[in-house]
């Protein structure tokens, strides 16, 4: 089963996973109660040794997620599981001792927490080895047909093969006359339809079509397709089933009917108050919580090299509007005097010692927060984009200038889902996760992307 939560498919069985997982964790608290006492009825129903576990179990899983363990690309190898969980295990020990150390009431006992311990690591080690076990064998992933073999069945295949954890499986392609035949994945059967498409449907166990034809004018089986929607079998369109599929949006597949007839892209009064409110909030006390770091850093900066503390740069803002953004700087003064403007490489000679560390840790970014307070910027939104880039960029890429209809941001769901983009064609990656962000706006979704973002900073990864 396939739940679309702020309009990406999450599959049940991994929810349920993640929620297993901590019942696990808080069961190894109460088995190492039982095994200290040997009372049973203590360790179940005891009010005070159940709330300390739920704090156990919130720290352990924490811990895991900032560690990419709820990440099936990343744990995709039995050594990089052991590595990570070692690793999520002592950082949550080593929590919860400043915790215990902080909030004495909370010490579960030292004897009860290292045999939770050891109950812990075993019973999460032979969960994960399952849930692989499931994964492998596909077992309740919901079974689909692709109708139609061209690059957008591609992409779906690519989308589903690439990542274990989709919740879908693909029983066939059905070839069209409307589109080519890619050589798409061996292990995908592709069928040409000569019989009824809801009874080929059934006879391949599913109930679910996604149709991905490249070119539908004429050529589109309609009264098929209407017929087993009748019949109760979904039927899905290729762009949209994709978008909620990859968290993106196919730019390059899709035409303005698609935006204009879309749901979403919906910019609510009391969704622009509250991100405002929320963007004052957190800006205000960014930069008070990190005024230390502003006066380190500006000192740093002074001596390491020559040139201003800040650096001040024209960006594009909301309605293509321009407005000056500040940074640290992190580069030679006139960085750009020869060159002109330039994307920033891996290994830029022109950043300075100091201003390595500072991209490092995204210490650069810190006076962004004043752009937040005066309105030019949110805390979430795309990244905006320098006018030089972005005259280039429109030329090239469809709708890139959709990006200017919300207020860009410090960081975003495409910095948190593709990274960092130095050319056209991460630009036009990137598009696609910040029109996805566009069209699904909410308060839910922008502090996933603060939990994200949070994570990425810890991990010291995409920095430039």
């Amino acid at each position: 089963m396939i739940l679309r939560i702020l309009n990406k498919d999450i599959p049940l069985r991994n929810i349920l996973f993640v929620i297993g997982e901590g019942v696990l964790i808080y069961l190894s608290v109460v088995l190492a109660a039982f095994l200290r006492f040997g009372d049973l009825q203590h360790s179940l129903f005891s009010t005070d040794l159940l709330s300390k576990a739920l704090v156990i179990m919130a720290v352990f899983q924490v811990s895991l997620y900032f560690n990419e363990l709820y990440n099936l690309q990343v744990t995709d190898t039995y050594l990089e599981l052991g590595l990570r969980l070692t690793k999520a295990v002592g950082v949550a020990s080593i929590s919860l001792a400043i915790i215990y150390y902080s909030l004495p009431s909370l010490l579960v006992g030292r004897g009860i927490f290292f045999i939770s311990l050891a109950f812990l690591v075993l019973l999460v080690v032979s969960w994960r080895f399952a849930y692989n076990w499931v994964l492998k064998r596909k077992m309740f992933a919901e079974r689909i047909l692709l109708l139609g073999s061209g690059k957008l069945s591609q992409k779906i295949i690519d989308e589903v093969n690439g990542h274990r954890d989709t919740g879908y499986e693909i029983a066939g392609v059905i070839s069209t006359n409307s589109s080519p035949n890619l050589p798409l994945s061996k292990d995908i059967p592709i069928f040409k339809l000569n019989k009824d498409l809801c009874e080929f449907a059934r006879s391949k166990h599913t109930q679910k079509i996604v149709v991905s034809m490249t070119d539908r004018r004429g050529r589109l089986p309609v009264q098929e397709l209407l017929r087993c929607k009748m019949q109760g079998i979904t039927v899905l369109e290729g762009e949209s089933f994709y978008e909620g599929l990859a968290g993106k949006i196919l730019v390059e597949n899709i035409n303005p009917s698609w935006f204009i007839y879309s749901d979403g892209f919906r910019k609510s009064r009391l969704t622009r108050q509250s991100k405002r409110t929320g963007d004052l909030a957190l800006a205000s006390l960014g930069l008070l919580l990190s005024l230390p770091l502003i006066l380190i850093a500006a000192l740093a900066i002074k001596l390491d090299s020559e040139g201003p503390v800040f650096y001040r740069q024209e960006r594009l803002g909301e309605n293509g509007l321009p407005y000056i953004l500040y940074k640290f700087r992190s580069m030679i003064q006139d960085a750009e005097a020869e060159c002109g403007p330039t994307w920033t490489q891996g290994d830029d000679c022109r950043v300075t010692r100091v201003g390595k560390v500072i991209r490092k840790f995204r210490l650069d970014e810190i006076p962004q927060m004043w752009n937040v307070l005066t309105g030019d910027m949110s805390f979430i939104g795309p990244r905006p984009e320098r006018p030089e880039f972005v005259k280039e960029l429109e030329k090239i890429i469809p709708y890139y200038s959709e990006r200017h209809t919300t207020k860009p941001g410090i960081t975003g769901w495409a910095q948190v889902s593709y990274g960092y983009g130095a050319s056209a064609v991460d630009a036009l990656e990137k598009l696609k996760y910040d029109l996805f962000y566009i069209k699904n706006m909410s308060i839910l979704l922008d502090c996933r992307i603060i939990l994200k973002t949070i994570k990425i900073v810890l991990q010291q990864r995409g920095a430039r």
